[in-house]
């Protein structure tokens, strides 16, 4: 039983906070290895690399930054400096969309997910 998601886009993008209407979405990307290992370390550079193309390609988007966190177990967010940092600014309003390799790159458990 396949079902149809239908997307509704949004006909303006607006800053909350400003109430002020916004050409492009500001986007971030959060990367993070776990290990300091010279393979995951490439693997690190490779996100970080990827993801700043991938946004700065998009004319709907606006780069705001790539935040990463090296060598730190994704288990508690207390230890990723970066991601809190990430987390702060979009409460603040400077991030529209955060993007990632994968849930598991973001948060280790539903809690921090959230």
């Amino acid at each position: 039983m396949d079902k149809e998601v239908k997307v509704i886009e949004a006909k303006e993008k607006v800053n909350r906070r400003g109430s002020k209407q916004l050409e492009r979405s500001r986007v971030a990307a959060y990367c993070r290895v776990s290990t300091d290992s010279e393979e995951q370390l490439l693997s690190y550079n490779s996100q970080v690399e990827h993801y700043k193309q991938f946004i700065e390609s998009n004319p709907d988007w606006q780069f705001v930054n790539i935040y990463a966190d090296e060598g730190i177990s994704g288990t508690q967010v207390t230890k990723r400096v970066k991601f809190q940092r990430m987390i702060n600014d979009a409460l603040d309003g400077k991030i529209d969309i955060i993007i990632t390799k994968s849930i598991s790159r973001f948060a280790r458990n539903t809690l921090d997910t959230l």
